[in-house]
């Protein structure tokens, strides 16, 4: 049995504005943000506007709006750090790895010989960071 969206995550906050992130782009259906806790120099996030859990109660439509999304941004994120590769993650429920249960996308770069910071290792990342990441992913959105 699947447990119901609850909007008082974290990422629905943000969507409606009551929380402040920094944001790579926004479409209609879907925004990319950095992640304010990064494993890794530019790690960001791809979360669509649609309520959902997961990937297990996501509507297709919205599925495919966010892998397209979150393939535009891997590519714009290897570039504009230079990375030797790029992880895409994504968790579904607390057995699987989850912690804000609204689906999200995690695009993270990836060096050869530099291992992740465990999540929230290190606190929140400085917001003026974060933002300028933001604009060099920016400048490499195709």
């Amino acid at each position: 049995m699947m447990t119901q969206y609850d909007d008082t995550n974290i990422f629905a906050k943000i969507l409606r504005g009551e929380i402040p992130s920094t944001k790579i782009f926004e479409a209609d259906k879907l925004v990319a943000i950095m992640d304010v806790m990064p494993q890794s120099k530019g790690h960001c996030l791809v979360i669509p506007k649609t309520p959902s859990r997961n990937l297990l109660d996501a509507d297709d439509a919205v599925l495919q709006d966010v892998i397209v999304a979150t393939a535009r941004l891997a590519r714009a994120a290897k570039q504009a750090f230079e990375a030797d590769g790029v992880s895409v993650m994504q968790f579904n429920e607390a057995a699987g790895g989850q912690s804000v249960f609204h689906l999200h996308v995690h695009v993270i770069p990836r060096f050869e010989g530099v291992e992740l910071r465990p999540h929230g290792s290190s606190g929140m990342a400085d917001p003026a960071v974060l933002a300028e990441q933001a604009e060099q992913i920016r400048r490499h959105l195709a």
